[in-house]
């Protein structure tokens, strides 16, 4: 077989490669055989780049290859456009196709949509325009893709009125073309301007309704989001996640239950990204039956546990208080991430296992993982749940000066609180004005909550009037040393104190919770006697 004539095998090997070692095979191969001589082949391993372009390595191997084709075609072009415009620096991609210019071969209708892409990562509207201007000189002004590219570029750069004046003009607008418009619009919060374009559009298919709902959600206007998804014609798993997404970052999670029962209901296969959601939620109102029956589902589907993933299954098995089974999914996952590690270790601080919380944070600095201000945050409160002074002074120090993380609130509050639990009242107090956030309220929260552990009434009125003079309509400085007054039987005090927060018209914000029964969770308020099924 000639080498002008590629061997059908090795070109789908090439094209069913899943690793760059798999490629590099592949290319040792063509050399070996002449194949690389032909420019079709060369281009398969230039188009694994496209599929993997969010690796720098790829990129630069790809790109190598394409420097050695003797007479790149219009095909090679376009695929290495594609590459550096999907990649991290489509700004490479402009560079190509300015080389391209020069010629033999020129940019085609496939090549600008890439390019006017590239514009849009970057926001280079004025290159954009220069491209579009150029566009019309070469006769590609009338092709629907570059339209509908340009319609999008203006669009998500502000300029409705170009893209709309766009969409004017075409002779073969598609629901396609609308939507380049509609997505910017709801990408940039103009949801008035969307929904006038949604009324407006002649056809809208399952993504139209998806930018509608999405852009609402992105607001927090969750009831426009759920009276458009009630009438939509027909939902994909998008528009589901968008009300899942939407309800959980609202703290709505009974919804969100509610929401993924009625998904199953309408026989609609979750994603990852919904059990993420659901598992969140699962956590945050202890519904483990529930979180349960998702792990079975994931397990059962051969749903691959990592990342978000498994992060989310750790903190709901954690915060449903099944350590154990927290921890069994924790060793299971090879690939785990930071926020994982996170999950892990914050849970067993919840539990009061601190000692284990170390062994954790100690095994994650061992397999080269960076901890972050969220992993200090949870080891630091692990230290002081467990009352492990010394090993909290030292992750502190380990943040600071060997990790160089600044301090922020959570990190003080925990150190103070660390410093409280041990009795070292006056300590604490001496690093709250050391601070650099002293005028914080939280801090001097944690201490007069430490105070009231010690019952140290003295200190515990220092600090309350402090709170005072700091947030004066913060409840929980009255609250705390009322509490502190009661339980000593200062009975007159805990009313003046009271009486003091009637006078700043304090109000303290009542207590709520939520449990999971038979599989449905009900929620309640503190003194709520509204429940259908309270005594």
């Amino acid at each position: 077989m000639s080498a002008s004539s590629p061997q059908p095998f090795m070109v789908s090997f090439t094209e069913m490669a899943t690793t760059l070692h798999e490629v590099h095979q592949a290319h040792a191969h063509m050399i070996k055989t002449g194949l690389i001589r032909n420019t079709f082949a060369a281009s398969r391993l230039i188009a694994f780049a496209d599929t993997n372009s969010t690796d720098p390595t790829t990129l630069t191997y790809a790109h190598s290859v394409f420097t050695r084709v003797s007479k790149p075609n219009s095909y090679v072009w376009n695929t290495i456009i594609r590459a550096y415009t999907n990649s991290s620096s489509p700004v490479l991609a402009l560079l190509v196709f300015h080389q391209m210019l020069h010629g033999p071969v020129f940019p085609d209708k496939f090549t600008f949509p890439f390019v006017l892409k590239a514009c849009s990562y970057l926001h280079w509207i004025k290159k954009g325009q220069q491209i579009h201007t150029h566009i019309v000189k070469v006769g590609l002004g009338s092709d629907v893709f570059i339209q509908n590219t340009l319609i999008h570029l203006y669009a998500s750069a502000g300029f409705i009125e170009c893209a709309h004046n766009l969409l004017n003009r075409m002779f073969e607008r598609n629901v396609i073309s609308w939507n380049a418009i509609l997505s910017a619009l709801a990408d940039q919060g103009l949801m008035e301007q969307a929904l006038s374009l949604f009324e407006e559009m002649p056809e809208k298919n399952v993504e139209s309704w998806n930018f509608m709902i999405s852009g609402y959600v992105s607001l927090g206007l969750i009831q426009e989001a759920r009276s458009l998804f009630d009438v939509m014609p027909l939902r994909d798993v998008v528009s589901w996640n968008a009300m899942l997404t939407g309800y959980a970052h609202v703290s709505c999670f009974d919804e969100v239950l509610a929401v993924f029962e009625d998904m199953q209901n309408a026989k609609v296969k979750p994603n990852s990204y919904t059990l993420v959601n659901v598992l969140s939620a699962c956590a945050n109102v202890g519904a483990m039956n529930q979180g349960e029956w998702i792990y079975s589902f994931i397990n059962k589907n051969d749903i691959k546990i990592d990342g978000f993933l498994a992060t989310a299954l750790v903190d709901m098995y954690a915060k449903c208080g099944n350590i154990d089974k927290a921890l069994e999914v924790f060793n299971n996952t090879l690939k785990k991430d930071i926020s994982t590690w996170n999950s892990m270790i914050a849970g067993l601080s919840i539990h009061g296992y601190g000692e284990d919380a170390l062994r954790v944070f100690s095994e994650m600095l061992a397999e080269g993982y960076s901890a972050n201000e969220i992993t200090f945050v949870s080891v630091l409160s692990a230290c002081s749940r467990a009352g492990l002074l010394d090993e909290g002074y030292s992750v502190f120090y380990l943040m600071v000066h060997v990790h160089g993380i600044k301090p922020c609130i959570e990190h003080y509050c925990c150190v103070v609180d660390l410093l409280g639990r041990a009795g070292l009242l006056e300590e604490a107090e001496e690093f709250i004005t050391a601070m650099e956030l002293k005028d914080a309220p939280a801090v001097w929260v944690s201490l007069l909550n430490a105070c009231r552990i010690h019952e140290n009434v003295k200190m515990a009125e220092h600090v309350a009037m402090w709170l005072f003079k700091l947030n004066p309509q913060d409840s929980s400085g009255y609250v705390q040393l009322s509490n502190i007054y009661v339980s000593i039987g200062r009975w007159n005090d805990a009313r003046e104190v009271r009486k003091m927060m009637k006078a700043q018209k304090v109000t303290k914000e009542p207590g709520w919770s939520m449990i999971e029964v038979d599989g449905i969770v009900h929620e309640f308020l503190a003194g709520d006697g509204l429940h259908s099924q309270a005594d």
